[in-house]
Formats: structure tokens, sequence, C-alpha cells
């Protein structure tokens, strides 16, 4: 069994943006001892029906970090999203910094390289990324140590980050009154979701949990941070001591019903390419819309 080493007595310094097209927050994550600083799960703005990418929400978190003179480490991603397009690659052409993401990567490179037909010259192996987390991989923000922890269920390249007392779940669990993520993608599994969620909730107590999304259930304001004994109490999927099997069956019956994320055809093509848009033989900008493949 791994041993992390949390630091609950840390606290970082965090600044949280929210895209409201695809309900999505991103994260500044910053050492309280230094300027080094980390960016969790930023987002490209797109407009589908007229193709055009733009780059608003990720130019506020490069504002913020130049307004304050932040130096930017890490841009991490927890997993390859499937609602919303990855800005890493245009972050770090900008202000530098390293894009990680889960090791497991390559399992999603592979899967999806067929649906879009890749071909040979995609690399399949995560090496767009400039680290693969595995399971207790740690890393410095500055003087602030951070790890990572494989949260699979959703996808299998999912990764709980943890920077002192903050974990940044990913699509691992939502607030309490949103439950939890699908399991229903292609490596997605439910009964390994509940052992994931598990292991969120064995942190402490205190840790908090900052969500990947929130969609304001019963119309209440949107929120994003919460702790993991608000979690273990109250989240109406896994709270309560609720069991595998009744989580699993719940999570298949829901996942059924469920259409796919409206953004996950170029969603996917740009996330499994830490968040570079794929060109044509002609250089130019280009998605694929595969059909009947997903």
């Amino acid at each position: 069994m791994t041993t992390y080493p949390i630091n609950i007595d840390l606290e970082p310094e965090i600044a949280a943006f929210f895209d409201a097209a695809t309900n999505t927050i991103s994260y500044i994550v910053k050492d309280p001892k230094s300027k080094a600083c980390a960016v969790i799960d930023s987002v490209m703005d797109i407009d589908y029906a007229a193709g055009r990418i733009t780059y608003d929400n990720a130019d506020r978190i490069i504002a913020h970090i130049r307004q304050h003179d932040l130096t930017l480490e890490w841009i991490i991603e927890t997993h390859v999203h499937a609602d919303h397009l990855s800005a890493a690659a245009y972050i770090q052409d900008t202000l530098g910094g390293k894009i990680g993401i889960g090791a497991n990567i390559a399992i999603v490179q592979d899967t999806f390289g067929k649906v879009f037909n890749e071909g040979t010259e995609f690399q399949r192996d995560g090496s767009q990324f400039g680290r693969l987390f595995t399971d207790g991989d740690s890393y410095e923000i500055g003087e602030m140590q951070g790890f990572a922890i494989h949260t699979p269920g959703h996808t299998p390249a999912c990764m709980t980050h943890v920077i002192g007392n903050a974990a940044f779940v990913g699509d691992t669990l939502f607030m309490p009154d949103g439950g939890s993520a699908r399991a229903d993608f292609p490596g997605g599994d439910a009964g390994t979701l509940y052992d994931s969620i598990q292991k969120v909730l064995s942190l402490p107590d205190d840790m908090r949990l900052f969500m990947c999304h929130d969609y304001g259930p019963d119309g209440r304001e949107i929120q994003w941070e919460t702790t993991v004994r608000a979690e273990k109490e109250k989240n109406i999927h896994v709270g309560q001591g609720k069991t595998k099997a009744d989580f699993v069956r719940f999570r298949t019956e829901r996942d059924a019903t469920l259409g796919m994320p409206k953004l996950i055809i170029p969603a996917l093509q740009v996330n499994m390419r830490a968040g570079t848009v794929p060109m044509d033989k002609d250089g130019r900008l280009m998605l694929k819309v595969p059909v009947n493949s997903l």
C-alpha cells in the first residue's frame, strides 16, 4: 500500500477561475513561502459551431500570474477531460512550466488514437507531456511539495493531486450534493471509481477538496471547495457508508441515461496532445469528427 507524504499543516494559496461555458474550475496554487505556483485544469475556449478557438480563460490565469509576479513551475491536468479543452500548451508557450498528467495517458491515447484514426505519427506513449505521474509520485512547487494519487474509474489516467492541506480531485468527486462523475467512458469503471473515491475519503477529515466541475444542483450558487469530512457525511452517492454494490448499481443505471458531453470530440483530440490542436498535412489547425465511433 502506498504511503503518501501528507502535510495537513501546509496551506497553499489558491485562486479559482470558473468557466461558465463548461462549468469547469481552474486553479492557481501558490507556495506561501515563494513566488512559485502551479496551474491545475486550465480551459481553452472554443466556439465549436464556428470552428474558432480563443483564450479568454487562459488569459485571465496568465494575467493573475503576471500581476502577482509569480513563477509558473507546473501545469497539471488531473485527467484527459472530455468536456473542455485544455489551455496547457498555450499557457506553457506564454509562461513556461512543465505539463504533467497521469502515466495512464498512454492507455487513453491508444484508445482514442484508434477512434480518431491518428496514424503512426501520433505518439501513444505520453511523450507530449513533460511528466507522467504514477501513484505516490511527488514534485516541488517552490518549497512546497505536492504528490499524486492514482484515482481511476472516471478515466484510466485520473489523478488526485494533494498539495499541503488541499487536494484537487478532478472528476473523481463532485460537491456533496453533486455526488460523483460518470464511469462509462472507454476505460472507465464504476467499481474502480468507488475504490478511488475511498482513497480520497481516507485523507484527513480536514483536507480541503477542490472540484474540477460544479453544476449548481437545484439552482444553488456555484461552489468548488469542500472537505473530506463533508463528503463522507453528505455526499449523495458515497456518503454515510454507502456500499460499493449500491454505488455500482446506481452509477451504472444513471450513466446509461446520460448523453455524451457536447465538446467530447474536440476535447479528446486536443487534451490527449497536452492542449495542442492537431494540424492537417498543410499545417492548418484541424479537428476530426468520427462517425458512429464513440
